[in-house]
């Protein structure tokens, strides 16, 4: 186990902010906004074997864009080559820049990723583990600033952590893990965040809490989130626009209310659901098929009504 420090002691109020860098817009000339990110005719291989097939993929700055898709479909590929982990040569840009041109430092100043399984350093305190994040912006062998520790007890504060700071990673739960994940992203102060399912491990409660403050800091700081989700309903309530991703390539992309449409999750989930409207953007609840001689009607096979003919209709 590595040595532990001290614990730091919290700056003073009147300490200096660490700056909080603000996303590319529209250039000086008034011409068009450049896209946080701009993925075109992306192909990945794994082993050898195709992942991505062509995946054509625009984020505004300051947008929500939410990536669904049944498990294989290529999702979590698809965070990782936009975070410059998987190799994808002249096709992604992220404000305008190739991808393949921003160095490690200067891509994190950039993009904070939360990935599903992150790697905890044995020993490790809370919130040391935050101010890794902050490493973009500390000199080699150097240390945190004030400012520096203002944004990572800030972080805390907000995701409800001050009270672990000092506990290791290891004695958590699940759901306080993956808080603690969130916070290190957002304690980076990248203008682009990438989730790989950020409320995987959370409870209801702190599954809200974590996307109305993911929510609340785009909308403060013009944060651009990019996101993975399973939970349907949730990630429509959030998203502006959802991609939905199936073998590999983007096979319905829109509003929530135009993705998440019965046809279309039964077609590539093979799901039997009904969406109802809600406040904030369509609810999806899975209902169990009906089976022959249910008495309810008319006999309706097992399994999701139209995925043969739905899956004609959308190219296959």
């Amino acid at each position: 186990m590595s040595p532990r420090r001290a614990p730091a002691p919290r700056p003073a109020a009147g300490a200096r902010r660490a700056p909080h860098p603000q996303p590319a817009v529209a250039g000086r000339s008034g011409g068009p906004a450049v896209p946080a990110v701009e993925v075109r005719d992306l192909h990945v291989r794994l082993d050898g074997t195709p992942v991505l097939g062509g995946v054509d993929l625009t984020v505004a700055a300051g947008e929500w864009v939410t990536v669904i898709g049944p498990n294989g479909a290529g999702k979590s590929t698809l965070l990782r080559a936009v975070g410059g982990l998987l190799p994808a040569p002249g096709a992604i840009s992220l404000f305008g820049t190739p991808s393949e041109a921003l160095r490690r430092r200067d891509r994190a100043r950039v993009v904070a990723t939360v990935a599903q399984s992150p790697v905890v350093p044995a020993g490790m305190s809370v919130l040391d583990y935050v101010l890794l994040g902050r490493t973009p912006f500390i000199a080699p062998l150097g240390r945190e600033s004030a400012a520096d520790l203002v944004a990572a007890y800030d972080v805390l504060d907000g995701l409800d952590l001050t009270g672990f700071r000092d506990r290791e990673l290891a004695t958590l739960s699940g759901g306080e893990r993956q808080r603690v994940f969130l916070a290190r992203a957002l304690a980076q102060g990248a203008t682009l965040l990438l989730l790989d399912e950020p409320t995987s491990a959370l409870d209801i409660g702190h599954q809200q809490e974590v996307l109305e403050l993911v929510d609340r800091l785009r909308r403060e700081h013009g944060l651009t989130v990019l996101a993975t989700m399973h939970d349907l309903s949730i990630a429509g309530e959030y998203a502006d626009r959802m991609v939905l991703l199936a073998d590999g390539r983007v096979v319905a992309a829109g509003t929530p209310r135009e993705v998440l449409t019965e046809q279309l999750l039964a077609t590539w989930y093979r799901a039997t659901v009904r969406v109802v409207d809600g406040d904030h953007g369509p609810l999806v609840v899975p209902v169990r098929p009906r089976r022959p001689g249910s008495g309810a009607g008319e006999d309706v096979e097992e399994g999701p009504v139209g995925v043969a003919e739905g899956r004609e209709a959308a190219g296959r």
